[in-house]
C-alpha cells in the first residue's frame, strides 16, 4: 500500500510540474553573456553611431549592424526578404531663434527658447504662427467620461492658446479613487494634452512643466524637443494638429499668473478638483516658428525565428534602437549616446535571439525580434508597425518589450509596468520563481512609464503586451541604495548626452532578466492558448473582437 501511496504521490509532483521547470540544462539561458551584451551595447552607444538618430548616417550604421548580428545568427528577414520595414516620417525642426511673447495688460514677456520655453510643430509648414492668441488655463485638459471629468466642458478654445498642467489629478491628490490615484492613466501624458487640445480646436497649447508630476527635470524637456522632432504624416500634412505645441517652466508661469491678478497654487490646486472651471488669463500668446521640413524614410529592423508546427503565430521581442543623435549647438559633447536607453535593450534583443537559436527546445511558435525607430519620437516605429503589422494581430501572441537594461546588479524582485493588466503577468511570475524572485508592480507609478514606452502602440491595438523592467531590490546594496541609483541616472543621465556606456557598469541583473524573458517567451511559444488582459482592462475589448473574427 505505501508503495502505491508513494507511485502516486510521484505522480501527481509530476503533475504539477509545469513548463518553466521542465527547462532543459542545455537550455538558452546559458548562452545570454554579459560580455557580448556589453560589447553591443558599447559599441552601438559608440561617438560613432552619432546618437542613433532617424534619418542620419547614425541611423545607416544601427540598422546595418542589426541586420548583420541577425544574418550571423541565422535568422530570416521579418519582411519579406527584407530585414527592414520602411517608416515614412517627416521631421520638422524649428529654428532656435524662435521667441514667445505673452501679453498681459501692456507688459510684455519675451521668452527665449530653450531654457525659458520649447516649441514646435506637426503641420507640414516652412512658417507656422500664432498671433495675439487669448490664453485660457484648462487644469489638466482631460475629457474622461469614465472617470465624469471634462475640463472642457461649456469652452470654446477656438483659435485661443490653452495652458494646461502635466500628468492628472490622481497623482496630484494621492487619491486611489480619483481616476487611478499616485498611477499616471494615459490622460496624464504629454501626448495625450496636444491631442485632445486638437479635437478641441485649440490653435496652441502650453503645458506647464514640474519636474515631479512630469518626472524628469526642465532639462530633459530641452535636450528632448531641441532639433527635429519627427512625427507620422497624414494626408493633410497634419493639419488637424494645433498650430504650435510647447512646454514652458512652471516658475515662469506662476509669474505670469500672478500678472494677471491669478494665484498660481490655488488655482493649480482647484484644477485637481471636480468643480473646477476654466479661467481666462487676460493674456495672449504669439509665437512664430520657422521651420526646416525634411521628408525621410527610417527603418524598423525585423528578423523572424520562424516556429516548428505553429509557425503562423508570433511571439514579438521588441526594444527602439534609436535616441536623440547629436546637438552641434552645444559646447563640449554633442552625441546623446543613449547607451542605457536603448543600446541596452537592443543589445538584449541579440541575446534573446542568440538563446532561442543555440537552446535545446525549438518554439513551436514563430519568434519575431523587433527593433523599431523612433521611440524618442512618440513611440512612432512601432505605432507604424501596430497600423501595418508583418504579420496579422489576431495571430500575435504577445509583445515583450526592453527599454533600458539593468547596470546595477542582481536584484531580488523584478517589476511588471502595467501589473494586472494582463495574464502575461502569471507567466512572469512563474518564471520569477524560477530564480527564487519576487515580482512588484512599477514602484513609480505616477511616471506613467506604461504609456511611454513601444509596448503601448501594440496594447492599444488590443495586443496583449508585457512591459518587464528590472527590480529595485538589489541584492548586494538593497531597495534604498537602487532607487537612489535610478533616480541618479533620470536626473543627471537620461536623454543627456552623458548617457554613455561604462566598463564600471553590473550586467549580472540584466543578465538574469533576460534569462527571465527567454523563458517567458518559451512558454508562450509551446502553447496553443493565446493570453489576454484581464477583464476590465480597456484594452480587452479590441483583442476579444479581433479573435472573434
Amino acid at each position: 500500500m505505501k508503495k502505491i501511496l508513494w507511485a502516486l504521490f510521484a505522480v501527481a509532483i509530476i503533475l504539477t510540474i509545469d513548463i518553466f521547470n521542465k527547462v532543459p540544462p542545455k537550455t538558452g539561458t546559458t548562452a545570454i553573456s554579459a560580455t557580448r551584451l556589453a560589447q553591443n551595447i558599447k559599441i552601438l552607444a559608440s561617438d560613432k553611431f552619432e546618437g542613433r538618430a532617424p534619418g542620419t548616417p547614425g541611423e545607416v550604421k544601427t540598422i546595418n549592424f542589426l541586420k548583420q548580428q541577425f544574418q550571423k545568427l541565422g535568422l530570416k528577414p521579418g519582411n519579406g526578404d527584407s530585414y527592414f520595414q520602411g517608416v515614412k516620417m517627416v521631421g520638422i525642426t524649428a529654428s532656435p531663434d524662435a521667441v514667445m511673447k505673452i501679453t498681459v495688460g501692456n507688459a510684455v514677456t519675451s521668452l527665449k527658447y530653450g531654457p525659458q520655453f520649447m516649441a514646435w510643430t506637426e503641420r507640414v509648414r516652412d512658417r507656422v504662427s500664432v498671433a495675439d492668441s487669448p490664453m485660457v488655463f484648462v487644469g489638466y485638459g482631460i475629457v474622461a467620461p469614465e472617470y465624469n471629468w471634462n475640463d472642457y466642458k461649456g469652452l470654446d478654445v477656438r483659435g485661443k492658446t490653452v495652458v494646461v498642467m502635466v500628468n492628472d489629478p490622481g497623482f496630484a491628490t494621492k487619491n486611489p479613487k480619483l481616476f487611478t490615484g499616485n498611477a499616471m492613466t494615459y490622460y496624464g501624458r504629454w501626448t495625450y494634452k496636444y491631442e485632445e487640445a486638437a479635437r478641441q480646436g485649440a490653435a496652441a497649447v502650453i503645458i506647464i512643466h514640474e519636474t515631479k508630476p512630469a518626472a524628469y527635470p526642465w532639462a530633459v524637456v530641452q535636450g528632448s524637443w531641441t532639433g527635429p522632432q519627427f512625427s507620422l504624416e497624414s494626408a493633410d500634412g497634419n493639419m488637424s494638429q494645433v498650430k504650435v505645441e510647447s512646454w514652458i517652466p512652471g516658475k515662469i508661469m506662476a509669474k505670469i499668473f500672478a500678472a494677471a491678478g491669478l494665484d498660481y497654487a490655488k488655482l493649480t490646486a482647484q484644477a485637481a478638483t471636480r468643480d473646477f472651471k476654466a479661467v481666462p488669463l487676460k493674456a495672449t500668446m504669439s509665437v512664430a516658428l520657422k521651420n526646416t521640413i525634411r521628408h525621410v524614410v527610417s527603418n524598423n529592423v525585423v528578423a523572424v525565428m520562424p516556429g516548428t508546427d505553429e509557425a503562423d503565430q508570433y511571439i514579438i521581442y521588441m526594444a527602439h534602437w534609436d535616441h536623440l543623435g547629436r546637438n552641434r549647438a552645444l559646447k563640449g559633447d554633442q552625441i546623446y549616446n543613449g547607451a542605457a536607453d536603448n543600446a541596452s535593450g537592443v543589445a538584449g534583443l541579440i541575446e534573446l535571439a542568440n538563446a532561442f537559436l543555440t537552446g535545446r527546445e525549438k518554439p513551436r511558435r514563430s519568434i519575431m525580434f523587433l527593433s523599431v525607430t523612433a521611440e524618442e519620437q512618440g513611440l512612432l516605429g512601432s505605432e507604424y508597425y501596430a497600423r501595418h503589422p508583418l504579420v496579422p494581430l489576431d495571430k500575435t501572441v504577445a509583445a515583450i518589450n526592453m527599454d533600458t537594461l539593468n547596470t546595477y546588479g542582481k536584484t531580488s524582485d523584478v517589476t511588471i509596468v502595467g501589473y494586472g493588466n494582463s495574464e502575461l503577468d502569471d507567466y512572469v511570475n512563474a518564471a520569477a520563481r524560477m530564480q527564487k524572485r519576487t515580482v512588484n508592480p512599477d514602484p513609480e507609478p505616477e511616471k506613467g512609464s506604461f504609456y511611454r514606452s513601444d509596448h503601448f502602440s501594440l496594447a492599444k491595438h488590443g495586443v496583449p503586451a508585457l512591459y518587464f523592467k528590472s527590480g529595485v531590490d538589489n541584492i548586494k546594496h538593497g531597495r534604498k541604495w537602487m532607487l537612489a541609483k535610478i533616480a541618479d541616472y533620470t536626473t543627471n543621465r537620461y536623454h543627456k548626452p552623458t548617457d554613455e556606456y561604462s566598463a564600471n557598469w553590473n550586467l549580472s541583473g540584466a543578465v538574469e532578466d533576460l534569462q527571465l524573458m527567454y523563458v517567458v517567451g518559451l512558454k508562450l511559444s509551446e502553447e496553443s492558448s493565446f493570453p489576454n488582459w484581464r477583464k476590465g482592462n480597456e484594452f480587452r475589448a479590441k483583442r476579444d473582437a479581433m479573435m472573434k473574427k
